[in-house]
């Protein structure tokens, strides 16, 4: 009978995706011993099957689609997309899904690897069950962190596993671009993927179950993208849910609730996520396994002084960019708490995820692009602030003229009419998705508005739209 390995650290992080690497990165930064244990790749979801490869696939895309908007060239950039140099393109930045370069990075940062499947096996104790089928016992003196992440949710259709259909994994790493593609959702991966393949020659068929798209954005951005996919040959349709889908002789069949036959080469289900906390070893510290794992905003899981859950597994805000917040957070208070410091746990304090409540931004890679950060006017309305929204036609900045011909867009800001700061700020427009830095930060820094008279954009650029907006609402 072979001894299991047993090995002790003062940190040992499940999961090697970005936000588990930047917990590590923290915990190491602060002298702490670290182990992280991986399944798959060393990176994660983000860098092989969505934020990478997904922003590699549509920065070609956006880049054509901006260039047929600018006089003197746009003749040049009529014809189709280059689908094999937008997929190899693609492969890039994926590494070819291979992962020597993250470990490489792990290793520099002195951080312990351990390729497997972990599972908590008890309080601070993890054992990995490694390829070869052996198995690791890891204790961690100070923290266990679970940085899991999300995979894809499914519905629950009978026969949908015999359909084989796509999820966000296979419609951001597919070799070959489907004739015809259905697409299942309005969010985010919806919108996004059925930009590229429409691009790239696919026919795409939308279906979306709610009245419109980007349903946690201002109506206006679901709007504008929904008549751009439409304007560019997609068919999209609202209210629309599905009864069943089959495949026959491999084409896709797919019936809607009011009877509607579409036949597609391929279906992409995105639908929403699900935590992947099912078999993790939950069960074994008196959670429900499958769960969401709530946290306070340091990101420990409530009733574990031990325990952290970084990143989407918390639901909190499922964003990369978010969750590497998160890892910096939770990092800085696992090694506080290691020290036996007081944390600065107040809103904004260095222990605090504050921006998860309040300055959340996101993008959206679509043509145009959507970016908000903060609450959207209904939101903060439920929220029980008071506050005004103003609108500005972005068409209406020099800059916006000069960067297309005819420039379509829309620019929202929220504003608390009690505090004078920004709640919330939402832009659509062809390169937008740079702008919204900007907004971050006034809404995060709950920068007054008296002071944003002071942030003079430059001239000529799209940035102006912050003059109109503040004209707007000194003018309502």
């Amino acid at each position: 009978m072979t001894e299991t390995e047993t090995n002790t650290y003062d940190v040992v992080v499940l999961g090697a995706g970005p936000v588990g690497e930047n917990v590590a990165d923290r915990t190491r930064a602060a002298g702490l011993t670290t182990a992280v244990v991986e399944s798959e790749l060393v990176g994660g979801e983000c860098s092989y099957w969505a934020c990478m490869p997904s922003k590699a696939l549509l920065r070609p895309v956006i880049a054509r689609a901006d260039a047929r908007r600018v006089p003197g060239l746009s003749q040049s950039v009529q014809g189709p997309l280059d689908a094999s140099a937008v997929l190899a393109h693609r492969d890039y930045y994926t590494s070819n899904w291979k992962d020597d370069g993250q470990v490489g990075w792990l290793d520099s940062i002195g951080a312990a690897l351990y390729r497997g499947h972990g599972r908590l096996t008890g309080p601070r104790t993890v054992t990995v069950t490694g390829p070869d089928g052996g198995e690791r016992v890891l204790t961690a003196g100070q923290a266990v962190a679970v940085c899991t992440g999300s995979r894809a949710a499914l519905p629950g259709l009978p026969g949908l596993d015999a359909v084989k259909p796509w999820t966000s994994r296979e419609a951001t790493s597919s070799k070959t671009v489907p004739g015809r593609l259905i697409v299942i959702g309005g969010g985010v991966v919806a919108t996004e993927m059925a930009t590229v393949w429409q691009a790239l020659g696919s026919q795409v068929t939308l279906l979306v179950r709610g009245k419109g798209l980007l349903p946690r954005m201002e109506p206006f951005a679901g709007e504008l993208i929904a008549e751009a996919l439409t304007e560019a040959g997609a068919d999209v349709r609202m209210g629309t849910s599905l009864e069943s889908v089959t495949r026959e002789n491999g084409t896709v069949v797919a019936v809607t609730a009011t009877g509607d036959r579409i036949e597609a080469d391929e279906i992409l289900f995105a639908t929403g996520r699900a935590p992947r906390t099912d078999d993790i070893g939950l069960e074994t510290i008196g959670l429900d396994p499958g769960s969401w794992l709530p946290v306070d905003d340091s990101l420990r899981v409530d009733g574990h002084d031990w325990l952290y859950a970084v990143g989407d597994v918390n639901h909190r805000a499922l964003l990369t960019h978010q969750g590497k917040y998160q890892a910096r957070i939770a990092g800085a208070a696992i090694a506080a708490r290691a020290a036996g410091e007081t944390l600065v746990a107040e809103p904004w304090g260095a222990h605090a995820a504050t921006a998860d409540h309040a300055a959340v931004p996101q993008v959206v890679f679509t043509d145009p692009e959507a970016a908000a950060v903060g609450l959207s006017l209904a939101e903060a309305e439920q929220a029980g602030h008071r506050v005004k929204a103003v609108d500005v036609d972005l068409s209406t900045v020099a800059g916006a003229g000069l960067y297309a011909d005819g420039y379509q867009g829309r620019a929202r800001m929220v504003v608390d009419v009690e505090a004078e700061i920004l709640r919330g700020v939402t832009l659509v427009g062809p390169g937008v998705g740079e702008l919204i830095h900007s907004a971050t930060i006034a809404v995060a820094g709950q920068v007054p508005v008296s002071r944003l008279w002071h942030a003079v954009p430059s001239y000529p650029t799209i940035s102006e739209v912050w003059l109109r907006l503040l004209e707007a609402y000194r003018d309502a």
